[in-house]
């Protein structure tokens, strides 16, 4: 427990984040006077006077974690908070990642993918928006297998967590929340919001301004409880009211209903669309069926008017858990894949955490992960990124061991934040010809950047020849007319590896969901360190010391292009024989040439605020006293398409006392918005003078001038009238 001034006690946990001392986020007051606060400090001066008050901590509990004051994501509990829900008191960490496109589109799929992640209740680890020290976490990593990802908890209204939106929107899928009535409460529920006209509007108004708000595309609606005759009457008004207002709010939003009650109001699960439950699939995006269905159900579903010119939009549920009387589940999910998708239909993955939960060796979880969708991936569609240049991607999983930048280890501890998840590769393990196979998968061991390299072992037999080809993205991705690739990655000895590139003419890849366009392999020619844009390249990435990586710098020079393919080619050295091979990949990066520069952006406005100041028992302090922590929120404004993340750094200042040196910057930890919260920095005792320091690390790891970084001194005082 942490002794405070005046008798108040606050216990301070264990830092969390993946910064040295500590990190959190933020702040809860009502918008506008959150923004005034921070508008109204003196921007003429590069400091701010706090003077130190130890109060209960003004911040909403249902935000900020009681003990750090570390930003969180949480759900709302009852239909009177759901009403009064306003924007100007959410939570100002919301989810930050626009949907990026990917090919195919949502639109052009016609058999997708969803998966309703339902796991021990729900916001755990993953509540902390900024991340938090975690050992063996749960996380999702198999993005381009799916099209729409649902975060499903028994809370009346479940915001998906932050870190989710972001990761997912990254790899361009589509996030729900849930809203779910249950029991007998539901049905009270139900009756009060389902009366009239009025009242359900004003819930799907909320709900509509709740998506908006935390970023994500849509809901997931789940009536579990039956409903009188005046509440099931409204219910397909409500379900085609709250669509409307999502889609002409957010453009390619969804509403998905799930099969639950029937016409007449009946609690009566149905395992298909029929007439008895139409008219709530009429009135939305989409049906998530029940799991107790059978083949026959998908086969009388096929001739089922009402499903047709809408295959697409029924999702046959499927428990991974297999509860019930159901087709596979657990490791043998495949097989009610298989049949899904023998009848067109999509498929509603439900519950796809039990590779986690139920297996007790944590350790173990990327190898059951893996393992999982590997045993489904013939019955998935790969979705791969498609936008402008650059692409860039280092394979961090959005967890690890420690935390690296261009091969060193930034911060040495376990750590979880989904946010910095990249662009993923595939994953899967090939058989080759004569015995050899290929194997694709994460590896913490060691990186280039974030938390994990990819890593590509096997065997290459005896009898074969020609290099082994590791797939590594599916992509669309128009090229420059003249596009620099680097390649960072350890090699064992014994063989040689190069890129292939499969491109395919532009102007035939207009239409996204076209798949069979005519590909061209490409294998860039490596560029030697004396040639000029190498010379240009290294200057630009500063010091760079690889510490046994390499980095290979090539060109390709192509007019009307787009890149469908990345691959790593990989050849025996010498004398044929049974071959075992390993290669790290740390990052994959291809930028327009035109664009090698530092961005001339600053970062302005750096402001403090939110600040609360605790005490406690210390950890960098001899002081057997307790020590003082501040806790304040960051806000300043970057272009944040440009960046990769943001570092936050301290240190103190010349104080009062001239004896006194200024400090070297320490790192606090990583920011991936123009939003972050310090917590439980420990800092020296009253009176003080330290300053706040924000770097941006742009997406290139091109170093920015520290006279383009964010700096604001924050000087502190005791409250002598206490």
């Amino acid at each position: 427990m942490a002794t405070h001034v005046g008798g108040n006690k606050r216990p301070l946990r264990r830092r969390r984040e993946d910064g040295e001392n500590n990190v959190s986020a933020k702040r809860d007051k009502p918008g506008a006077s959150r923004l005034e606060s921070c508008l109204d400090q003196p921007m003429d001066s590069d400091s701010i006077h706090e003077v130190i008050k130890y109060t209960p901590s003004p911040l909403p509990a249902k935000h900020y974690d009681a003990d750090t004051t570390e930003p969180i994501s949480c759900g709302l509990l009852t239909l009177e908070e759901l009403l009064s829900w306003k924007r100007s008191e959410a939570n100002p960490f919301v989810g930050v990642v626009p949907l990026a496109p990917r090919a195919p589109s949502l639109a052009s799929c016609p058999r997708r993918t969803l998966v309703s992640h339902d796991m021990m209740g729900g916001y755990l680890d993953d509540r902390f928006v900024q991340g938090t020290v975690a050992e063996a976490p749960y996380a999702f990593y198999h993005w381009q297998y799916i099209d729409i990802f649902n975060y499903f908890t028994h809370n009346l209204v479940t915001i998906p967590p932050a870190v989710w939106t972001n990761a997912a929107h990254k790899h361009g899928v589509v996030v729900l929340g849930t809203f779910i009535t249950e029991w007998t409460d539901g049905a009270e529920i139900c009756k009060a919001f389902l009366k009239d006209e009025e009242s359900y509007r004003a819930v799907a108004d909320k709900l509509v301004q709740i998506s908006h708000c935390y970023g994500f595309d849509g809901w997931l609606i789940n009536i579990e409880n039956p409903l009188s005759e005046v509440t099931v009457k409204n219910t397909p008004l409500f379900l085609r009211y709250l669509t409307d207002q999502m889609h002409e709010r957010l453009s390619g939003s969804l509403v998905v209903w799930y099969d639950s009650v029937i016409e007449n109001g009946q609690l009566k699960w149905q395992n298909e669309l029929n007439q008895s439950n139409r008219m709530f699939f009429d009135a939305c995006d989409g049906l998530f069926t029940n799991y107790n269905w059978t083949e026959q159900n998908l086969e009388w579903m096929s001739e089922f008017s009402g499903v047709q010119g809408r295959q697409a939009d029924v999702y046959i549920g499927v428990d991974v858990f297999a509860r019930g009387k159901v087709v596979g589940g657990m490791f043998e999910t495949n097989k009610a894949l298989e049949i899904i998708r023998k009848h067109n239909f999509s498929a509603a993955i439900f519950a796809p955490g039990w590779v986690y939960e139920t297996h007790h060796d944590k350790t173990e979880f990327r190898k059951n992960q893996d393992k999982f969708w590997a045993l489904l991936s013939d019955y998935l569609y790969i979705h791969g990124p498609a936008s402008s240049l650059p692409f860039i991607s280092s394979f961090c999983q959005g967890f690890g061991k420690a935390i690296y930048w261009k091969g060193k280890r930034e911060v040495m501890r376990s750590w979880f934040n989904l946010t910095a998840q990249e662009i993923q590769p595939l994953y899967y393990h090939t058989e080759l010809e004569g015995q050899g196979w290929l194997r694709s998968r994460g590896c913490p061991e060691d990186a280039w950047n974030g938390g994990c390299s990819l890593l590509l072992d096997g065997l290459i037999p005896a009898t074969r020849t020609s290099p082994v080809c590791a797939k590594i993205f599916s992509l669309h991705v128009p090229l420059a007319s003249k596009t620099l690739v680097t390649l960072v990655y350890k090699p064992s000895t014994g063989i040689t590896v190069s890129l292939e590139l499969k491109t395919a003419d532009a102007s035939l890849c207009t239409h996204l969901d076209v798949q069979d366009v005519k590909l061209t392999s490409v294998s860039p020619a490596v560029l030697d360190e004396g040639h000029q844009l190498v010379s240009q390249f290294s200057q630009l990435c500063g010091n760079l010391s690889p510490d046994g990586w390499t980095v290979r710098c090539s060109q390709l020079e192509l007019r009307g292009c787009a890149l469908r393919e990345v691959s790593v080619n990989i050849q025996r050295d010498g004398e044929p024989q049974d071959t075992p091979f390993s290669c790290r990949v740390g990052e994959i990066m291809l930028l327009d040439v035109d664009s090698l520069q530092v961005p001339p952006e600053r970062v302005q406005g750096l402001c403090i605020y939110d600040v609360v100041w605790l005490r406690g028992a210390g950890t960098l302090s001899e002081s057997t006293s307790p020590c003082l922590y501040l806790n304040a929120t960051l806000r300043w404004d970057f272009p944040t398409e440009l960046i990769r993340h943001f570092r936050v750094y301290w240190r103190r200042l010349r104080g009062p006392d001239p004896r006194i040196r200024s400090g070297e910057l320490v790192l606090v930890g990583r920011a991936y918005s123009n939003l972050f919260r310090v917590t439980e920095l420990e800092v020296p005792e009253p009176p003080g003078l330290l300053e706040l320091v924000v770097e941006p690390v742009i997406r290139k790891g091109f170093p920015v001038p520290e006279r383009h970084w964010g700096r604001r001194s924050l000087s502190y005082t005791d409250d002598l009238t206490q």
